[in-house]
């Protein structure tokens, strides 16, 4: 069995999909609790979300003899600074359940592997998935993630990091770091291999290409909302579309297709911290 075939138990809501053209959008909340936005759920299910982040796929393999060992592996690999706060891994692991569980897609070269050290980040995409279309071939899903305080400081950093990322001399150093990295367990290992090979043009790239973007920031509907509701679903759909609209603005959709996946907080901070705690207990 591959063991990318189980996922940890969903918790996210899908609020909205909407599917047309070169930008498709959605958006998934955690929900309410007696009143109150579940920051401690979400942050226990990020949890939930690190071994199959972080871990290769031969190292998925868990029975109750090292199942302990292998998630302390996994914090291990993501809780890398006490600086904590102003990194970004929180979003990654959102980004990466969010494709997973809704999408169905498959990752082939884990995000946290291009760290040259405990504390430096390289640049790079935060999300390297493929997916298996009902209608045959492949999707190549290369994603940025986003985790702010506020909407349009994070989708304008989104867009500076994927204009770069789809610059010529980058993508090319991105292939030579990916193609070595591809599972040869995966299926249609070989068409995925010679996407990634230098000597395939990146305009084949870009035709199986799909970009999510992961914004996961505050949001005002949340924190004004006790429970999900007609009214609740609208103003979330109102705060997406300026986020939609930003990304139209930047002209990245006439270039390639693009996913904005919108996660809104009730507060980023508390999530920050609650997921720390959790992490710092396996990582100690």
């Amino acid at each position: 069995m591959n063991p990318y075939d189980k996922k940890p138990k969903r918790l996210l809501t899908q609020l909205l999909l909407e599917i047309s053209g070169s930008l498709h959008r959605a958006s998934y909340c955690a929900g309410y609790e007696i009143q109150a936005w579940r920051c401690d759920a979400l942050a226990e299910h990020l949890i939930d979300w690190i071994a199959d982040y972080a871990l290769k796929e031969d190292e998925l393999s868990v029975d109750h003899t090292n199942m302990y060992v292998r998630l302390r592996e996994a914090a291990a690999r993501v809780y890398t600074s006490e600086n904590y706060k102003q990194r970004g891994e929180v979003g990654e692991i959102l980004l990466h359940g969010i494709c997973r569980d809704f999408f169905e897609t498959i990752p082939f070269a884990p995000r946290v592997f291009y760290l040259t050290s405990a504390n430096d980040v390289v640049k790079s995409f935060d999300l390297v998935h493929v997916r298996y279309p009902e209608k045959g071939g492949i999707e190549l899903w290369l994603g940025e993630a986003k985790f702010y305080e506020d909407a349009l400081a994070a989708v304008n950093a989104a867009i500076k990091s994927v204009e770069a990322h789809i610059e010529l001399g980058f993508l090319k150093n991105e292939k030579l770091l990916l193609g070595p990295q591809i599972s040869k367990n995966l299926p249609k290992y070989q068409e995925i291999r010679d996407l990634l090979s230098t000597q395939t043009s990146l305009d084949e790239l870009f035709k199986t290409a799909v970009f999510p973007i992961c914004i996961a920031c505050d949001s005002d509907a949340t924190v004004a909302h006790k429970a999900f509701s007609d009214s609740y679903t609208e103003a979330i759909n109102k705060e997406l579309t300026v986020l939609m609209d930003r990304i139209v603005s930047s002209g990245l959709t006439l270039k390639i297709r693009i996913i904005l996946i919108y996660v809104p907080l009730g507060s980023k901070k508390a999530l920050a911290e609650s997921f720390d705690n959790r992490l710092k207990g396996l990582s100690q």
